[in-house]
C-alpha cells in the first residue's frame, strides 16, 4: 500500500456507513489522519474503531452540514484534534425519490436541498476559509451520475440536488484554484451503498438487475470509488480543476 497521505489531515462527512466509510478507511490506510464527521455519534465511532484496528489514525465529530455553524465548527474542531485541514470529502446525503417534477413533495425537496446542496456549500465555505489561510488543500465533493450525467423518470428531486453539486463543484474550482484549493467531483453511479437499492430490493436482486443495467454488468465497489477519490486528493492529480469523475460503469458513456 502506497502512503500518498501520511501526516495528511482528512475530513469526510457522512463517514458512519456506506462510501463515505469506505472513503475514511481508504485515506487512513494511506496514512492520512481522519476525521470521521456525521449526525449520529454511533456509526462514526464504528468508522474509527475500524481505522484504529488497522493501525490509522482516526477520529470521530458529530455535525450536521445542513447547519452552518454546525460545519464551521466540524472545521474547527479537526483542527484543534489534529492540527490542520488538507483534504476534505464532502459525501454526506441523502436520497429521496419516486416521484415525478410535479408530484414532489416539498418536504423532500427541502431536505434534498438543505443537506445535498445547501450543505455542501456550508462545507465548502469553511474548509476553503482553513486552506486558504494555511497554504491551501483539496476538496472532493461526492456527487453522482444521476442528475450531471444521466436522467431517468421518478428521481427528480434527486437528480437536481446531484447536478447542482456538479456545478457547485466547478464554479467553485475556478474561484479558488487560485486561492492554492483544488476543488473536484466524483460522480459515482449504482454502487457497493444502500443508497443503490431499490424500496424492497435485496443485495442479490440489484445484482441481476445490473447484469441487465449496466454496460459492466455489475454495480461498482466502494474501493473503486474510494479509489477515485484518493486520486483528485493526490499530488498526481495536481491539474485536475473542476473535474467530475464518473464512476459508473459505461451507464452514462
Amino acid at each position: 500500500m502506497s502512503a500518498r497521505f501520511t501526516d495528511r489531515v482528512v475530513l469526510v462527512t457522512g463517514a458512519g456507513s456506506g462510501l463515505g466509510r469506505a472513503i475514511a478507511l481508504a485515506f487512513a490506510a494511506e496514512g492520512g489522519k481522519v476525521v470521521a464527521a456525521g449526525r449520529t455519534a454511533g456509526p462514526l465511532d464504528a468508522t474509527v474503531a475500524l481505522i484504529e484496528a488497522a493501525g490509522g489514525t482516526a477520529a470521530a465529530v458529530t455535525a450536521d452540514v445542513a447547519d452552518a455553524g454546525s460545519t464551521r465548527q466540524l472545521v474547527r474542531r479537526t483542527v484543534e484534534v489534529f492540527g490542520g485541514l488538507d483534504v476534505a470529502v464532502n459525501n454526506a446525503g441523502v436520497f429521496r425519490g419516486g416521484h415525478s417534477a410535479a408530484d414532489f413533495p416539498l418536504d423532500d425537496w427541502r431536505t434534498l436541498l438543505d443537506i445535498n446542496v445547501t450543505g455542501v456549500l456550508h462545507a465548502l465555505q469553511a474548509e476553503v476559509a482553513h486552506m486558504r489561510a494555511h497554504g491551501g488543500g483539496a476538496i472532493v465533493n461526492i456527487a453522482s451520475n444521476l442528475g450531471p450525467h444521466v436522467r431517468i423518470p421518478g428521481v427528480f428531486g434527486y437528480q437536481v440536488s446531484k447536478a447542482a453539486v456538479s456545478a457547485m463543484t466547478r464554479a467553485a474550482a475556478l474561484d479558488h484554484i487560485a486561492d492554492g484549493v483544488r476543488i473536484n467531483a466524483v460522480s459515482p453511479g449504482a454502487s457497493e451503498s444502500t443508497m443503490s437499492l431499490l424500496p424492497g430490493e435485496t443485495e442479490a436482486e440489484r445484482e441481476v438487475r445490473m447484469k441487465e443495467q449496466s454496460p459492466l454488468g455489475r454495480i461498482s465497489s466502494a474501493a473503486e470509488v474510494a479509489a477515485a477519490v484518493l486520486y483528485l486528493a493526490s499530488d498526481a492529480a495536481g491539474s485536475a480543476v473542476g473535474t467530475d469523475l464518473v464512476i459508473d460503469g459505461g451507464v452514462s458513456a
